[in-house]
């Protein structure tokens, strides 16, 4: 019964109105082009500026059709920052886009410390007592929970591990993992 309950889906970001991503970024970030390449180190292209590209992303890397390539659509599978590259593969499902695991930089527990477990669940490798919590996660908004094992050291608890069952597509540092 919610007046917006039939809006479309915002794919925005809120709190910078009604302009578009890139032109927010150059307003704080000096943008630094680069050259794109394949996973085999072949220059197909250039970029505007990493910032302007999310692993998993296939629109708007101006690299059209490729002589002696697949007709696949092309894909960002990684960004070296020390070189200023964008890394692309082609296919939906290439291998490099998929990862069955992450690392949590910040954890935050709902109940404000992780779950009590019994000692037969903690190792301790050196004086560091690790832990692991079996449960679901996902990463983005929609998807379905998928199941995974959380470890993380006790000591502080903020920091873990994210190992999935089954590899995750796209898993991008800085986002979050619930």
């Amino acid at each position: 019964g919610f007046p917006n309950a039939a809006k479309k889906d915002s794919t925005g970001i809120c709190f910078i109105g009604e302009r578009k991503f890139k032109t927010f970024l150059n307003q704080y970030i000096p943008a630094q082009p680069g050259l794109i390449e394949t996973v085999d180190g072949q220059v197909i292209g250039q970029h505007e500026g990493l910032m302007f590209h999310t692993l998993g992303q296939r629109q708007g890397l101006k690299i059209g059709g490729q002589a002696k390539a697949a007709q696949e659509p092309w894909y960002v599978l990684a960004k070296d920052l020390a070189r200023n590259v964008l890394i692309v593969g082609q296919g939906v499902n290439h291998p490099r886009l998929f990862s069955d695991h992450l690392r949590v930089g910040s954890l935050h527990w709902i109940a404000g410390a992780p779950p009590q477990r019994p000692p037969s669940h903690t190792t301790h490798a050196g004086h560091v007592h690790t832990d692991s919590l079996r449960c679901e996660a996902k990463v983005r908004y929609r998807q379905e929970q998928v199941p995974c094992t959380l470890s993380f050291t006790r000591d502080t608890a903020s920091k873990g591990t994210v190992q999935f069952d089954n590899p995750q597509r796209a898993l991008t540092p800085g986002q979050s993992v619930v």
